[in-house]
């Protein structure tokens, strides 16, 4: 076995030749067909390998030797970097003019060059997420700085000190991929940990609520937010309609119009799980629980008025903030935060606490701390990485669990449904998506296959050639159903289900101040005003009625800026 040259005296080559693996699961394949070998990692160009047999000559057992795939490829990797060439490796003789017969002459079909560039140029835009298309993102670390054990046996929180690769995605929720990213609402925070037990997705917002609470409303609700199917316009009489004939939907509107809902770009507001998941610890017990991530760079946001004049200014601002505070070596951080909730407690509230237009107060189920998470690395590149990032409430680890919240129990489904159409079958293979480490299962084939499709292992089970195997261990506690009859339930029936009103009270009378509820007030009056159309009374007053009902100021002082008749909106509400 010949020594590599530049490498340390000692490290020696496998006594084979192997193809370059695209992934860890070719370069572990790779190495069991290596003599003596076994797999430890992948490094850029190599995979670093372990000799587990003394080699010729008496070398010692477990020395650390690379193997160094497809020489000939790497000696003229410099060479060939430097050719433009096609997809398939074909040189380009000229790239900026096309084949034709004669000067002036029509262009020839087997200019393939030409047809592959336009080809291809066709195809450069996949489709934009329905919601939170516009978005920025970055790399950075977790580490934990608490010992939450007692409540998640989760291997990513076991130690202090340990340290877990993440990559956040920021984002707006109703523009469209080219709108500007001051404007006016919910901002989403998208945390994806790379944890040694597979891929765990905390896909929340910048918000501890949302506007309903049953996913059969959302696609009707998204459709406020976007265009009029007529005039192809944003449409406040749209938005304020919706809003008005959903009540549960004011504690967020009352955050959405408070400078809350412009954020100064993306380091300086908190991120929010919004819904109630579940921690379960080494003793198969069960809390619920609500994640919050609270920006250590303080919270700083924009008046309207300042949000207007950021988005004539810079349609990008969030995303160059980020960007610039990053390369300048300003890593943004925030302070990983839960509240739990024992299930006895959850039986004894006066709400219900999955409903995700709700909070759970910090008197009673106080923040504690879990670790810091910081960005420090922009991606080499955007496409790549954010646009084709893919989170899912779904993809959970052991130790972290789902709850009843009917708004997550819909988003299990529809989120990895919208990335399979927007991405293909087997998004999760793209790097940004990928789990750490190889998995193994029965799914096969699809567009853009890419890991190996199982070589040539079975593909079902249970089979009798492989060494796959289910593992119990993984199981969690069983979870009583507390109503065991199955009905379409009214979502604003049951205890505490039909008041949106007292958690918006105390958001108005005790967490805001003067200042705050100045500009929500004038942020409310101005969104309104765009209100049109032959309903515009109707609406109004209607909206307004639920507002008199969170505080009879925030409702006097709304109808006083649309100049409306507020005897006449009173009136109304005694008839409701």
């Amino acid at each position: 076995m010949a020594r590599q040259a530049g490498r340390p005296k000692g490290a020696f080559l496998c006594e084979a030749t192997f193809s370059w693996p695209s992934d860890v699961q070719q370069c572990r394949a790779a190495a069991d067909r290596a003599k003596n070998c076994v797999f430890l990692r992948r490094a850029e160009q190599t995979c670093e390998l372990r000799n587990v047999a003394p080699a010729e000559g008496g070398r010692p057992k477990n020395h650390i030797i690379f193997l160094i795939l497809n020489i000939a490829y790497i000696m003229s990797k410099k060479e060939q970097n430097h050719k433009l060439r096609s997809a398939s490796g074909r040189p380009y003789t000229n790239h900026e003019n096309s084949k034709s017969a004669g000067r002036r002459g029509p262009l020839l079909l087997e200019d393939y060059i030409l047809h592959e560039k336009l080809a291809h140029f066709n195809r450069e835009r996949i489709p934009e997420r329905v919601v939170h298309a516009k978005g920025s993102g970055a790399f950075g670390t977790f580490t934990v700085t608490q010992d939450v054990s007692k409540y998640s046996r989760a291997k990513f929180l076991n130690q202090i000190g340990k340290e877990t690769k993440v990559f956040l995605r920021f984002s707006t929720v109703g523009g469209e991929k080219g709108s500007a990213d001051s404007e006016r609402d919910p901002r989403g925070f998208a945390v994806k940990f790379y944890t040694e037990d597979g891929n765990f997705d905390m896909v929340g917002n910048n918000t501890p609520v949302f506007f309903i609470k049953d996913p059969k409303k959302f696609p009707d609700f998204i459709h406020t937010q976007k265009r009029d199917p007529k005039t192809n316009l944003k449409s406040p009489t749209m938005m304020w309609d919706f809003w008005s004939l959903n009540p549960e939907s004011l504690h967020q509107v009352l955050i959405l119009f408070s400078d809350r809902g412009t954020p100064y770009g993306y380091r300086h507001m908190n991120g929010y799980g919004s819904h109630t998941f579940s921690m379960v610890n080494a003793d198969n017990e069960r809390v619920w629980v609500k994640f919050h991530f609270k920006t250590l760079q303080g919270i700083k946001n924009m008046t309207g008025a300042e949000a207007d004049q950021m988005r004539a200014k810079d349609m990008d601002f969030s995303q160059r903030d980020l960007v610039e505070a990053i390369e300048s070596g300003n890593f943004p951080k925030w302070r990983f935060m839960i509240q739990t909730m024992t299930d006895e407690q959850a039986q004894a509230l006066p709400f219900n606490p999955f409903d995700l237009s709700k909070v759970w107060s910090h008197k009673d189920f106080p923040l504690q701390e879990v670790g810091i998470l910081e960005l420090n690395q922009i991606p080499r590149n955007y496409f790549a990485t954010v646009e084709q990032s893919a989170f899912a409430p779904a993809h959970i680890v052991d130790g972290i669990g789902y709850s009843p919240d009917k708004m997550l129990q819909g988003r299990l489904l529809s989120y990895p449904d919208a990335h399979r159409y927007r991405l293909g079958a087997n998004y999760e293979q793209i790097p940004v998506n990928r789990c750490p480490f190889a998995v193994k299962n029965y799914q096969r084939d699809g567009l853009m296959r890419v890991d190996g499709n199982g070589e040539e292992g079975p593909n079902y089970y249970p089979n009798s050639f492989d060494d796959i195997y289910e593992d119990a261990s993984y199981t969690e506690p069983a979870e009583e159903i507390k109503d065991p009859v199955a009905d379409f339930f009214d979502r604003n029936e049951g205890p505490g289900e039909n008041d949106h009103f007292s958690q918006p009270a105390a958001l108005f009378n005790e967490v805001m101040n003067d200042y705050d509820r100045h500009n929500l007030v004038a942020n409310i009056v101005g969104a309104m005003q765009g209100i049109a159309g032959p309903k515009r009374e109707t609406i109004i007053n209607r909206q307004l009625c639920h507002f008199f009902r969170v505080d009879p100021k925030l409702g006097a002082a709304v109808a006083q800026g649309l100049e409306v008749d507020v005897e006449a909106v009173m009136a109304s509400l005694k008839h409701e």
